[in-house]
């Protein structure tokens, strides 16, 4: 019998972040950069970095679970991410860049509170999380050029400063979990 795939959406700041991040985790099979959770129907990239849409960037995710899971996911999504800003990550600064888990399932959304819960009570983070934990609604595919833009500009600067140091932090602490190079 084939496992099942499931979905979820993480907005963690500029996409192109968490993009570059997911694809590397055994066990996803799909990333794909979005928007979500605003009221535009097939915004554009101009149109949400207004902050006018409501939406957030997302990556929407598509996994295995029986090669990894929803707390999994979630462990490595705040671990490279600042889940305690409210609409920031760094320089970007806006309600596109705001801290999301949108689930697919109800069971994603009782791990991600759980999570949640957990980190702040450790007093993870420094500062409480403010990542929203709602329902995937109204999710759009974000143009062709945002789409695995790390792997495609390694060397512009944005990803020289922003994205490899959050993908090097994946590596580091996640080694375990990572697709072999060049899968």
């Amino acid at each position: 019998m084939a496992n099942m795939i499931e979905t979820l959406a993480l907005a963690g700041g500029c996409f192109w972040c968490t993009d570059a991040v997911f694809r590397r985790v055994r066990g996803v099979v799909a990333v794909e950069c979005g928007y979500s959770n605003g009221q535009a129907t097939q915004p554009s990239y101009e149109e949400v970095c207004t902050g006018a849409t409501g939406c957030a960037e997302v990556v929407r995710i598509e996994h295995d679970p029986a090669l990894v899971d929803t707390r999994t996911l979630l462990e490595i999504f705040f671990a490279t991410h600042d889940p305690t800003t409210p609409n920031r990550q760094g320089a970007d600064v806006g309600t596109q860049y705001r801290s999301g888990v949108y689930w697919t399932l109800p069971a994603q959304a009782e791990v991600a509170r759980a999570l949640i819960a957990e980190l702040d009570a450790q007093g993870a983070f420094g500062a409480p999380i403010v990542t929203e934990v709602e329902p995937l609604r109204h999710y759009w595919p974000a143009e062709a050029y945002h789409q695995d833009y790390f792997a495609r500009h390694p060397h512009q600067g944005y990803c020289q400063v922003v994205i490899a140091p959050k993908v090097a932090k994946l590596r580091r602490r996640f080694a375990h979990l990572l697709q072999p190079e060049g899968a």
